[in-house]
């Protein structure tokens, strides 16, 4: 299963490269792609060459904010179908949950969850890919872009507490402020937005009962050619989960609306179990938490789901021949 995203996702690239005078048009190549599948709207194209394509065409512009600039650029209308939905939906709160049942249209690589402690909320999020390597401007797009889905619903009525990023701060930081207009917290234990539930439960202004299920009769005979494979759908879960202190087979069955056992059954029957896809995402979030050297040893053995340090420290060196301080002291001067 190749994980695909919709290509208006991209749709600002080419001018965004113009502005920063780059050859749009020799990077696309460079990853496999074309204008011709940037500019039609019922174009897929798959998420690691765009990923690819963000990150390159970052690290040669020297832009640390690339993705930010494409979110900048972002329209509900860049939504398709989805849009209408979107507009008609009675608050934040289902408009996020329409997101979730149809991210598949849009972006089937995009994990997201909600979580609400008293009248706090976290939406988190992360970009899940098949080779599962991070990346900081497809993050940074999809904060943007849900943080101008949310503005546009609520116009002045949104006012996020704070934008959450687990890798570290450019060193100017004038384009996230003028974007999200709030507290920024970097090198954090998640990539999310944190907001209040009345932000969530405001009314939106444009809500339209009738049309919404109009507009969810035409969405749900659509093909769902990005549909993901039970493997991808858990990791996304996983990943999302496991900082929490939730990534147990009996939360993700009820993410996903399963009892235990079936759930199960359906990871034995292409030849995997919940235990090893843990194994997995705890392979590629590690280096992430031990990359910021705000995080001691045992802050990142909690959020990895250990109890205790030592634990952590054992399965680290069963993975990768070594132990995590050791693995710190040789990049030091790499991550510094």
């Amino acid at each position: 299963m190749v994980p695909l995203v919709h290509s208006t996702v991209l749709k600002n690239y080419v001018g965004v490269m113009q502005q920063l005078e780059l050859n749009a048009y020799h990077l696309l190549s460079n990853v496999g792609l074309n204008q011709n599948q940037l500019s039609d709207s019922k174009q897929r194209i798959p998420v690691e060459k765009a990923i690819d394509l963000l990150e390159q065409s970052a690290r040669l512009s020297g832009c640390d904010v690339f993705g930010l600039y494409m979110a900048e650029q972002r329209e509900l209308s860049d939504f398709g179908e989805l849009s209408l939905l979107l507009s008609y939906q009675h608050n934040l709160r289902d408009a996020l949950n329409t997101i979730n049942r149809y991210r598949n249209l849009l972006n089937n690589s995009l994990a997201l969850y909600i979580e609400e402690v008293g009248n706090t909320v976290i939406i988190r999020e992360e970009i899940v890919t098949m080779n599962s390597g991070y990346s900081r401007q497809s993050i940074e797009l999809a904060l943007g872009i849900t943080h101008r889905l949310c503005a546009a619903l609520l116009a002045n009525k949104w006012r996020p507490l704070s934008i959450h990023f687990t890798h570290n701060a450019p060193q100017d930081l004038s384009v996230h402020r003028r974007i999200f207009g709030c507290t920024l917290e970097f090198g954090s234990e998640f990539n999310g937005i944190v907001c209040t539930t009345h932000d969530l439960d405001t009314a939106n202004p444009q809500a339209n009962l009738a049309m919404a299920n109009h507009a969810q009769r035409y969405l749900d005979i659509l093909p769902n050619n990005g549909e993901s494979s039970i493997i991808f759908d858990i990791r996304k879960s996983i990943y999302l989960l496991l900082p929490m202190g939730r990534a147990t087979i009996e939360q993700v069955a009820i993410t996903h609306g399963v009892n235990v056992r079936t759930l199960q059954r359906r990871l034995e029957a292409v030849q995997t179990s919940f235990s090893d896809l843990v194994n997995d995402v705890r392979r590629n979030l590690v280096f992430r938490y031990l990359k910021n050297s705000n995080y001691s040893l045992g802050q990142v053995s909690d959020i990895l789901g250990y109890s205790m340090p030592s634990s952590f420290t054992r399965w680290f060196i069963s993975q990768f021949g070594m132990a995590p301080m050791t693995w710190r002291n040789i990049n030091k001067a790499i991550l510094e």
